[in-house]
């Protein structure tokens, strides 16, 4: 099923994850499934469209994050990471941005907003700085976030608070040409930043790995693409890293690991 996509990087990873779509479309019929499930005649449903991004919900501008940022210090890398994999009831989501981030008291405001519940907030510090971790469910379900767009609206909402209160990590996000006053100086170049690899998780499951240049809606399109060429995303992980997306998708196909040859598959996407 071809889809229009934006991105000439997604488009590379469609175009090169329609191969497998070739080697695996004989018989059966489609099973696919929602981002964070393992059953596997669940669907993902991309029929309510992300929100534009001048509806992901603002902070207060009255409000502030705390933390602390200086001119003249070296602008650490901004970190946010969606995990579905550690917590079965719950998404956890971690912020890092050096050791310049507070309490995020508005941030998690602004997630309440789009209907979930922060269950659980920790800080943790390592060498590489502070880490702001929140377990969050739905609210209405009480459940963990299944919904790739609703996901992807989470990781928007997130960073977009980011560039608000630190305006400084603008130029460090992909986002900054979206969210922030200051613009990226660089742009990735897709030939070099666009890889998938493919390993053994088990049996009954692969580990499929995915780095790209960042935009808006990307996490979206990479769970739409594996699920139209009949692989079921059962559980992972979406890192948002500066400039850079790096995702990691535990997959089937027809309940059991990607047969062998697809397993050997090591692109460089163009």
């Amino acid at each position: 099923m071809a889809f229009s996509i934006a991105a000439a990087g997604t488009v590379g990873v469609y175009s090169s994850l329609k191969k497998i779509e070739t080697s695996v479309s004989n018989g059966g019929g489609v099973s696919r499934c929602f981002f964070g499930l393992g059953v596997p005649s669940c669907r993902v449903s991309i029929t309510r469209r992300l929100p534009s991004l001048a509806n992901i919900p603002h902070a207060s501008t009255t409000a502030t994050e705390g933390g602390s940022s200086s001119e003249t210090d070296t602008v650490p890398t901004p970190k946010v990471i969606i995990d579905q994999d550690s917590d079965p009831d719950a998404t956890i989501v971690e912020i890092t941005f050096g050791d310049r981030l507070g309490a995020l008291l508005d941030t998690m405001r602004a997630l309440t907003n789009l209907g979930l519940n922060v269950v659980k907030a920790n800080v943790f510090l390592d060498s590489s700085g502070k880490h702001n971790t929140f377990a969050i469910t739905k609210a209405d379900t009480g459940r963990k976030v299944d919904d790739p767009e609703l996901l992807e609206a989470i990781r928007l909402t997130i960073i977009n608070n980011l560039i608000e209160y630190h305006p400084e990590s603008s130029a460090q996000l992909a986002m900054g040409v979206a969210f922030g006053a200051v613009p990226p100086k660089y742009k990735v170049d897709v030939d070099i930043a666009t890889h998938i690899n493919i390993y053994d998780d088990g049996p009954n499951r692969s580990l499929l790995y995915v780095e790209a240049a960042d935009r808006p809606g990307l996490l979206v399109d990479l769970v739409k693409i594996i699920t139209d060429i009949s692989v079921a995303v059962e559980s992972g992980e979406f890192d948002t890293e500066g400039l850079l997306a790096k995702a990691k998708f535990h997959v089937s196909y027809r309940g059991k690991a990607l047969i062998k040859p697809l397993q050997q598959v090591k692109v460089i996407i163009s």
